[in-house]
């Protein structure tokens, strides 16, 4: 089993930046993927950023505010949020996405982040 636990969420001014991170555990696992997705209220799940072993993906809408990064060594994903906005305001959930022996999607509790304009 795998087990996602998050942390770094919290209430901000618009323009401020807040670092998120995420802390796979278990055993047996192998990481191909971690991401992070935000739900808004009434808002459908979407992707915000998602790193593997040799590339990075954003949404558009963030890109070049937020870096997503990994420790490996940790199996940590962090994601560093600038320039906050209050449409950057959801629950944001980590994801891993993993292979053999453990295949399959897990997801985090998510983290509340509020951005007050």
């Amino acid at each position: 089993q795998v087990q996602l636990v998050e942390s770094g969420g919290g209430l901000v001014q618009a323009g401020g930046s807040l670092r998120l991170s995420c802390a796979a555990s278990g055993s047996g696992f192998v990481i191909n993927a971690m991401g992070w997705y935000r739900q808004a209220p009434g808002k459908q799940r979407e992707l915000v950023a998602v790193i593997t072993s040799g590339s990075t993906r954003y949404a558009d809408s963030v890109k070049g505010r937020f870096t997503i990064s990994r420790d490996v060594a940790k199996n940590t994903v962090y994601l560093q949020m600038n320039s906050l906005k209050p449409e950057d305001t959801a629950v944001y959930y980590c994801s891993l996405r993993g292979g053999p022996p453990l295949p399959g999607d897990y997801w985090g509790q998510g983290t509340q982040v509020t951005v007050s304009s």
